[in-house]
């Protein structure tokens, strides 16, 4: 199976480009270079060429992800599975290669490999928390404007699948994937629901989860969630969307499966972004737990979403 190394973008459609720029801009995003009247490509402070794109349609659609892998050779693994593209050189800026394919439900997953790294972008040194215990800051104050934040990269996404059985064993035929932790149904045992995943990278430590996949009525991206540098960078950018005008979803709070500090927003055309910070790293060690709560029981403190934020 093909390994992944990292999230690299995620895709909508949208029918206003301008207005798509302004809220990302506002949210922490930078334009990329090879953006035209047709595609708007957004990066981060990272080294992701781009990691947000939308391309110009009548209505707004998720229309998938992308998932960056270690060599070619992986590339052209996929390509060999049911129901995927033949290995091509990518026609988006950065160049590079990829493989396209479709989950049962229709969501595109592209595999890439080979694209341009882009040079970071400087930003400020996470701030020093002092504790009960711990002065870790001294002589040294924090200062922290209301002002857009600065995002560093894409660090998980989460769909929603009519088949969550038959959308893990398609995607477990295809990527290195380990289970972080299990969803079942409030009060109950069984069966999984839902399935935390996380990139299987050897001893290197990777984030809590890369992806969730959730059974549901309806099939498609829940929302898609962007690391910052830390929770004063959540807050102040908390209070300048508030500013602005934009929709808050939920947030800020801290989750419970994963730990991150997160605040959920709703672009401009729908679609539920999150900031976060302070999430869990883990390494092969880790043994994966079922939570059978409800969506309000998934946030230790803060904001607790509606008991229908998952469904």
């Amino acid at each position: 199976m093909a390994t992944a190394i990292d999230a690299a973008q995620v895709t909508y459609e949208a029918p206003d480009l301008e207005v798509m720029e302004k809220f990302l801009t506002a949210f922490g995003m930078v334009k990329a270079e090879g953006s035209d009247d047709r595609t708007l490509y957004m990066r981060g402070t990272g080294t992701q060429h781009h990691i947000h794109v939308t391309r110009k349609a009548g209505k707004q659609r998720f229309t998938g992800a992308s998932i960056e892998v270690a060599a070619y050779d992986d590339l052209v693994e996929l390509a060999a599975k049911p129901g995927s593209s033949p290995v091509r050189k990518s026609t988006e800026p950065g160049g590079g290669h990829e493989v396209s394919m479709t989950m049962p439900d229709g969501i595109g997953i592209r595999a890439i490999w080979g694209r341009e790294k882009a040079a970071p972008i400087p930003d400020r040194e996470p701030f020093v928390m002092n504790n009960v215990r711990d002065k870790n800051r001294v002589n040294a104050a924090v200062r922290q404007p209301v002002a857009p934040c600065t995002i560093a990269r894409l660090g998980h996404f989460v769909l929603h699948v009519k088949n969550h059985d038959e959308s893990m064993a398609w995607l477990n035929e295809r990527f290195n994937f380990l289970p972080s932790d299990y969803f079942v149904p409030p009060g109950e045992e069984g069966p999984v629901v839902g399935t935390f995943v996380r990139l299987d990278l050897g001893e290197q430590l990777v984030d809590h989860h890369f992806m969730l996949v959730l059974q549901s009525d309806w099939v498609g991206v829940h929302h898609s969630a962007f690391e910052v540098t830390d929770m004063d960078a959540v807050m102040s950018s908390h209070d300048y969307l508030v500013q602005q005008g934009y929709t808050l979803d939920v947030g800020v709070g801290r989750h419970l499966l994963g730990s991150q500090i997160f605040d959920y927003w709703k672009d401009p055309f729908g679609f539920r972004i999150e900031h976060y910070t302070d999430g869990d790293i883990v390494d092969g060690n880790h043994r994966p737990t079922k939570f059978n709560g409800t969506a309000s029981d998934t946030t230790q403190w803060g904001n607790r979403p509606p008991l229908e934020f998952f469904q």
